[in-house]
C-alpha cells in the first residue's frame, strides 16, 4: 500500500491505530485491493520524496465495496498498523537488488497497490534489518 508521507505518514496511521484505505483508482490496483482479505500483512510504502518501504500494516477485514463510490466499481479496506520497520528500504535498494527484477514495485513503481510474494516480503524484512 502506497501513500505519500505528507498526506498520511506510517506514524499518522500508528497514532490513529486504524484506517479505511479507499481512493484507489486504477483498474490494476483495485483488483489487487480487492483480493486483500482478513489476517493479510501488507507493507506500507511511502511514495513522493522517500520511496520507501517503512511499516507493517494488517487487514482488519476482507475487501468490501468502497461506500463512498456512487459508481459500485471501487473497493476499500480497514487496517491496522502492525509495526515500524527497524529501518526503512528504499526504492533504490529494492531496484539495486537483482532479486527484485520481477518485483511489481520495480516494474510498476507508480501502481499503489501490488502483490508481495513470501520471498520477496522476506527479502525486504532482512534489508530492513541491515
Amino acid at each position: 500500500m502506497k501513500e505519500e508521507p505528507e498526506h498520511y505518514s506510517f506514524d499518522a496511521f500508528v497514532g490513529d491505530g486504524r484506517t479505511e484505505w479507499s481512493g484507489v483508482k486504477n483498474p490494476l490496483a483495485q483488483k489487487h485491493l480487492r483480493a486483500i482479505r482478513k489476517g493479510d500483512r501488507l507493507f506500507y510504502y511511502h511514495t513522493g520524496k522517500e520511496k520507501a518501504v517503512v511499516g507493517i500494516a494488517r487487514a482488519d477485514g476482507n475487501a468490501y465495496d468502497d461506500p463512498k463510490d456512487r459508481s459500485g466499481k471501487l473497493a476499500a479496506v480497514d487496517l491496522v498498523p502492525l509495526e515500524k520497520l527497524a529501518s526503512p528500504v528504499t526504492l533504490a535498494a529494492i531496484k539495486a537488488d537483482p532479486f527484485f527484477a520481477d518485483f511489481a514495485l520495480v516494474r510498476m513503481p507508480r501502481l499503489s497497490v501490488m502483490p508481495v510474494t513470501d520471498a520477496q516480503w522476506k527479502r525486504i524484512e532482512e534489508m530492513s534489518r541491515g
